[in-house]
């Protein structure tokens, strides 16, 4: 199913109204007191980027998992995928409404934009990493290596020269419920794809991988790596064409699991966590690797993206809903 970029990003409020009347939003209240006890402070360095007069909003509930956020500031919305109900979903910020933007969409876990402001979808269905064009087309940028069909891609993010990184685990091939089941035939890799040839190489092939995240200045990637459990940084060498030196950045215990993230500017990185009632949310690491603040969650959080007209506002892709957050700093740019 193809939707032109008007039809998809410019639906009329209307019909957004009445695709949002049909998701419910669940018993689930916000906090009624300032500051919001569900945002906590586990360093001091942490309580500037807590607003003492902004809470936890559940801006929409009634997926089966979310996954991917993407903020779209042209178009004043956010995308994210409901990886097993096979759907991209839209939220608009200016009425709050919430539709469908694709489906049927090849079960598409992580999402990202390109230097031209396209989406990049990976797809765990077609077990592909695809681009979708001004007027709705999707390209195929990329759905085998050495000859066969990638595993799952999972995760993506795009580096400031264009090229474009991605996580392929088994996830999605392992059962038919986020994809379909399927033989593995490559390891579980990180991949570069090279904007102007268009060729993959491997940049990391000895890790379970899953999120990624350049660091603000791309001297370094973050990677969740569910072998140990926890987050590993490589260093960005040879150009910004390769990782090296990879090294644990945050160590957990098994129950404890962070998925993906997105960095600041000033360093910090924003993950989405799992570990059970009181931990599930989102954990905030410095760039040394020391936690320095919490926001609870009611539902597991898998991803998060900055969005908001000043990039101070934090999506939260958790299980079923999708939670937002004024914080007291931006999103990272690669510029």
């Amino acid at each position: 199913m193809q939707i032109t970029r008007r039809a998809a990003l410019g639906a009329s409020t209307a019909a957004l109204a009445a695709l949002s009347s049909k998701i419910s939003f669940g018993g689930w209240e916000p906090s009624e007191r300032y500051p919001d006890p569900a945002i906590k402070i586990l360093d001091p360095s942490f309580a500037k980027y807590r607003l003492e007069n902004a809470s936890i909003e559940r801006i929409a509930t009634g997926m089966r998992w979310s996954e991917g956020p993407v903020w779209f500031g042209d178009q004043r919305c956010l995308l994210w995928s409901d990886l097993p109900n096979n759907r991209i979903m839209r939220w608009n910020e200016e009425d709050g409404c919430t539709g469908i933007f694709r489906k049927p969409a090849s079960y598409p876990n992580g999402n990202t934009r390109d230097r031209q402001g396209r989406l990049i979808t990976c797809e765990h269905d077609t077990r592909r990493v695809t681009r979708t064009e001004y007027d709705g087309t999707i390209t195929v940028l990329i759905d085998q290596f050495d000859g066969k069909p990638l595993n799952s891609p999972n995760e993506v993010v795009v580096k400031s020269d264009g090229s474009i990184w991605f996580s392929d685990p088994p996830f999605g091939i392992l059962g038919n419920y986020e994809g379909h089941i399927a033989r593995p035939e490559l390891p579980p890799n990180v991949y570069r794809l090279d904007p102007q040839t268009a060729r993959a190489t491997v940049v990391v092939g000895d890790i379970l991988p899953n999120g990624l995240c350049f660091s603000p200045d791309e001297k370094s990637m973050y990677l969740v790596d569910f072998n140990l459990p926890g987050i590993r940084i490589y260093d960005v060498v040879d150009g910004g064409t390769r990782l090296a030196n990879g090294r644990a950045f945050v160590t957990t215990k098994q129950r404890y699991v962070a998925d993906s993230f997105r960095c600041d500017i000033g360093g910090n990185l924003w993950c989405g966590w799992a570990g059970g009632e009181g931990i599930d949310g989102v954990m905030v690491f410095n760039p040394s690797g020391q936690p320095i603040g919490r926001i609870d969650l009611p539902e597991r959080c898998a991803n998060v993206c900055f969005g908001g007209l000043k990039r101070n506002r934090l999506f939260m892709a958790a299980s079923h809903s999708v939670y937002s957050l004024y914080v007291g700093t931006q999103g990272a740019v690669i510029v």
